[in-house]
């Protein structure tokens, strides 16, 4: 046996001294390879919708209604599964209401305590004693693990069993052991959950959306262009927060950063009532929640989305000029600007402009900015770095996120992977190195890092600037589109000039020799893989499928966000892959919270895939099941060494 193997398993002695603790482990692990695989869940491009992002969680995407039909099949009606299933999702809603209204809620509370103790038992049925103790909410912990590993049905413990439901409804604590009960089931029916990008921008409720992300037991985020954004923003890139405040005002969610954030708005504020005080700002109306708008904060709104979209555009012209190595002069349009005609010109070709009045440019400096501009910049950079709130959110990004990840055999990512017409993969210019493929993803995930926290200036600055690459450069994995045509939406009629080409991955990827060269890039292999695409919205009502090459790529974007449901025709798709294969779901739009209680409603969803596994998949299939595999394997080298002599027990 080699020196270093030996200096290695004397250290894992001092974790398991004796034979027979290494022994035991041995026999936990390999029992653990034989329990089923969890269930994971997948969502992306949420987009700030927190009730429907809420209700999918809680319901698993039908993975609820699956394990409740398993458990009570045709013994129930359906009237008692959708009952029982909405108490599961909004336990302390459906609570209040049936308070209101059941004449005997003790009886309630024994008949419910006992249907979700079913459930609850079914639901932990494929992990260890040990990781159910640990999941187990400690004020009950005690009662639930009594009552799961008790059996009611038999004479000795009848009585011991009913004594302790009816001591938790005669101390009044029955309430809350059905909310823990609830909250371990989800916990249960999903075992991991992967957010494959997009929480932030277009919905009003981001940061409740990264609040509850926060508090889920198992969670993974593969980062979307929007996500980045905030990011950079969060970083300290001016660029990143007059994007974040823009659309933020587009959408009519200023109060996201107000009243969410708490970022403080006014010098904005200020700025745009007094350089844009009877600017009509036509071409910069309110988007999407225009309704719901009092005439004068509309107003309000309206001049400071011009103001900061002036000063974006500013900001921008400025680090494409500092970094001619991003390729994005053709993106330099202020200066292309005649203001005096109203006109503008466009890769060559001259269009009017929907409006002239530009106070605050000046035409022989255009990308510079104005004192009062540099001043609003300055404090809006601040208070998106001093903000506590948003910082622990990105943190949280960081912690938790990726570009890519590769998971049990399916590849995440949620954009493109760059391609060039011939399908081979694009080779991008990152500060005068060249990446593709998984390289290209690697390193501006490295510098992305950088970006928020690098001490040393001249890298931190590099990371700043590849957020903003990221955001929006044609190259970008997370983009994947030749330009971003803000200027010309907002400010040129010819709808020509809006559309933003896609990379050639958007049309290669139905062609499967392509979807298995980016398998193979990644390290998996062709058969048995997936790829698990954000990003692009299915427009389902034209009849396009999400589902690519036989099964292999799978895109679960299709209108999470309401700004997006009229092209989309549905509210998005959502992958649930469990023990027996993979499941695609698409959902109808989500009314309201209080809806689903009070008339026990669900989303309606359809499937749209179903690929099922020949043999029920177990841990051992799993990358946690390959480590635990190592690690068998490594006990077992350790029990030959003590029983060989080559280190002795030390806790005999």
């Amino acid at each position: 046996m080699k020196a270093s193997d030996v200096r290695y398993l004397k250290g894992l002695s001092k974790q398991y001294p004796t034979i027979a603790l290494a022994a035991t482990e041995i026999i936990n692990l390999q029992a653990i390879l034989s329990l089923p695989k969890g269930t994971e869940h997948f969502i992306t491009d949420i987009h700030g919708e927190y009730e429907q992002f809420q209700h999918v969680l809680k319901n698993g995407s039908g993975a609820i209604k699956r394990k409740i039909e398993d458990e009570f099949g045709n013994t129930f009606s359906v009237s008692e599964k959708k009952a029982i299933a909405t108490l599961i999702y909004y336990p302390e809603l459906k609570l209040k209401q049936v308070q209101k209204h059941e004449k005997d809620i003790e009886d309630w509370y024994k008949v419910t305590i006992f249907r979700l103790t079913r459930i609850c038992k079914a639901a932990s049925s494929k992990y260890t004693r040990s990781k159910v103790r640990k999941s187990l909410p400690r004020d009950f912990a005690y009662v639930i693990e009594e009552l799961m590993t008790g059996r009611q049905d038999m004479s000795d413990q009848e009585a011991y069993y009913n004594e302790i439901i009816n001591s938790v409804i005669r101390t009044q604590r029955a309430p809350e052991l059905i909310v823990a009960f609830c909250n371990l089931i989800r916990r249960f029916v999903v075992d991991h959950l992967h957010v494959v990008g997009d929480i932030f921008d277009r919905g009003p409720y981001p940061h409740l959306i990264m609040d509850t992300l926060m508090e889920h037991h198992s969670v993974d985020i593969q980062w979307g262009n929007h996500d980045v954004l905030w990011m950079g923003a969060a970083a300290g890139n001016p660029c990143c927060i007059a994007n974040v405040i823009r659309i933020s005002a587009k959408y009519g969610n200023l109060n996201i950063l107000e009243e969410g954030y708490g970022i403080n708005l006014i010098p904005l504020a200020r700025l745009a009532m007094t350089r844009y005080e009877k600017d009509v700002c036509g071409a910069f109306k309110l988007d999407y929640r225009e309704d719901e708008y009092d005439i004068k904060d509309a107003m309000l709104d309206e001049k400071m989305h011009k103001a900061i979209s002036v000063i974006q555009f500013k900001l921008e012209g400025q680090l494409i000029l500092r970094r001619p190595e991003f390729e994005m002069g053709h993106r330099l349009l202020l200066d292309k600007m005649d203001l005096e005609k109203g006109t503008v010109v466009v890769d060559g070709k001259t269009y009017p402009l929907k409006e002239k009045t530009f106070p605050t440019l000046d035409m022989k400096h255009p990308y510079d900015l104005t004192t009062e501009e540099a001043d609003v910049v300055e404090r809006l950079t601040q208070a998106f770095l001093n903000c506590e709130r948003l910082q622990r959110h990105i943190r949280f990004l960081y912690a938790k996120g990726s570009l890519y990840k590769v998971y049990n055999s399916n590849l995440l990512y949620h954009g493109c992977v760059p391609f060039n017409e011939d399908g081979t993969f694009k080779k991008v210019n990152i500060f005068g190195e060249y990446y593709s493929g998984k390289a290209l993803y690697d390193v501006l995930e490295h510098y992305a890092r950088k970006g928020y926290f690098a001490i040393e200036p001249e890298e931190k600055q590099k990371g700043l600037d590849i957020l903003w690459f990221i955001w929006k450069n044609a190259n970008s994995p997370v983009f994947g589109k030749s330009k971003m045509t803000t200027f010309e939406r907002y400010l040129i009629a010819d709808k020509s000039t809006h559309k933003e080409p896609k990379n050639p991955y958007y049309h290669l990827i139905e062609k499967e020799e392509v979807v298995n060269k980016i398998l193979t890039e990644f390290g998996l292999p062709a058969e048995g893989s997936h790829i698990i695409n954000g990003h692009i919205p299915v427009e389902s009502k034209k009849g396009e499928s999400p589902v690519k090459c036989n099964g292999k790529l799978l895109i679960i974007d299709g209108g999470f966000s309401k700004a997006y449901q009229t092209k989309t025709g549905i509210a998005g798709y959502t992958l649930i892959y469990n023990s027996y294969g993979l499941l695609l779901a698409a959902h109808e739009p989500f009314e309201s919270m209080e809806k689903a209680v009070q008339d026990e409603s669900d989303i309606h969803s359809h499937t749209v895939l179903v690929q099922q596994v020949m043999r029920r998949e177990t841990v051992a299939d799993t990358d946690v099941g390959k480590e635990i595999q190592a690690n068998i394997k490594d006990l077992e080298e350790l029990l030959t060494a003590y029983r060989e002599g080559i280190i002795v027990e030390s806790a005999v």
